[in-house]
């Protein structure tokens, strides 16, 4: 009993951790859908310009995205892949990893599992989170990571958030959410989220490829089990009739 006590809270451990890194921070709905075949081409769009400069999804290929979204492959080819990469290529970065870690720290982490691990509501929310902070090395920082050590790359979209600070007395002043100036980026507000929404989707299609797949095959598995239930009700009917 103690063992599988144990073995409950090992595998409830990184939901716990999740839930801890964004405590006090409401996270927003992503509402994905990996059935939007659109939004995820948007967002496939978004994550190789924005994304794939610094970070890999090595456990995806391009051949495998082209498929999945309806994308011929040769248009693959020519508006996804930036690098000499082959069609049947995993997603790999051009930076070197030495490089990211000189330049942020860290080396930018994989992110095909990203939105599996933290959630499609915690990545939504953390591109929406990023805030100036000229203390920090890239000039950011984030609600829902704070110190993160990623540039706000989206900034250009978006426009700089800026702070807003509430005082919670002993505490001082702490930042409690972010103000975007109206016209500061090349997107209003609706349209970055709209975006972000995208971009969040295409990492959920990543994290879970077949998600889509599973979701209409459970549809018709629970059509099947109805019809075929229905039928065993009409036929134990017709048997007891006559049982008295």
């Amino acid at each position: 009993m103690r063992k599988l006590l144990l073995a409950l809270l090992l595998l409830g451990a990184p939901a716990l951790g999740v839930a801890a890194g964004a405590e006090g921070v409401a996270l927003m709905k992503a509402r994905v859908d990996p059935g939007d075949t659109a939004s995820l081409q948007r967002g496939a769009k978004l994550f190789v310009n924005y994304c794939a400069g610094c970070h890999s999804a090595e456990y995806m290929r391009f051949n495998r995205v082209a498929q999945d979204l309806g994308l011929p492959e040769d248009l693959v080819e020519q508006y996804l892949i930036f690098t000499d990469a082959k069609i049947g290529d995993t997603m790999q970065t051009a930076m070197n990893p030495q490089d990211g870690e000189r330049w942020f720290g860290v080396a930018p982490p994989d992110l095909t599992l990203t939105a599996r691990r933290r959630g499609a509501d915690w990545l939504y929310t953390y591109l929406n989170s990023f805030y100036r902070d000229e203390s920090k090395a890239v000039g950011v920082n984030n609600l829902v990571f704070p110190d993160v050590g990623m540039p706000h790359v989206l900034w250009e979209l978006q426009g700089m958030p800026q702070p807003v600070y509430s005082d919670n007395g002993s505490d001082g002043l702490q930042v409690v959410g972010v103000r975007v100036p109206e016209g500061a980026g090349a997107m209003t507000e609706q349209e970055y989220q709209a975006a972000t929404r995208d971009l969040t989707n295409f990492m959920a299609y990543m994290a879970e490829p077949v998600k889509a797949e599973r979701q209409a095959l459970g549809i018709k598995v629970l059509l099947f089990l109805s019809v075929f239930l229905l039928l065993t009700w009409l036929l134990k009917r017709e048997y007891w009739k006559d049982v008295h």
